[in-house]
């Protein structure tokens, strides 16, 4: 078992920057591959980023590839999203979550477990 908590969300203005946290407690954290999604109300859970247990292997949506940056503190157990050039668009409910897979995984039904989200607001 593996508990998650997000921090880090808000409101902020197209171009900002914002860096979200995912504290892990509970089972060891560098069994778990981690990942970011993204919901929109109404709309379906969006994978943002992946990392593997080891970090080194990341992968993007297209959307956010050169803009948001994943990376892993294996002595923090905490996975961090490090979000630039933030876009209306970006506006959503951020999730974290943990999954058992050694390789890329974009499906949220392959995930474990999940934390409880945090918001993130870009106002144009």
């Amino acid at each position: 078992q593996v508990q998650l908590v997000e921090s880090g969300g808000g409101l902020v203005q197209a171009g900002d920057s914002l860096t979200l946290s995912c504290a892990a407690t509970g089972d060891t954290f560098n069994s778990y591959s981690m990942a970011w999604f993204r919901q929109d109300p109404g709309k379906e859970r969006e994978f943002v980023a992946f990392i593997s247990r080891s970090g080194g292997s990341t992968n993007y949506v297209n959307s956010v590839k050169d803009r948001f940056a994943i990376s892993r503190d294996g002595a923090k157990n905490t996975v961090y999203l490090r979000m630039n050039s933030l876009r209306p668009e970006d506006t959503a409910v951020y999730f974290c979550a943990a999954t058992g897979s050694v390789s890329l995984e974009i499906r949220p039904g392959q995930y474990d477990f999940w934390g409880q989200g945090t918001q993130v607001t870009v106002s144009s």
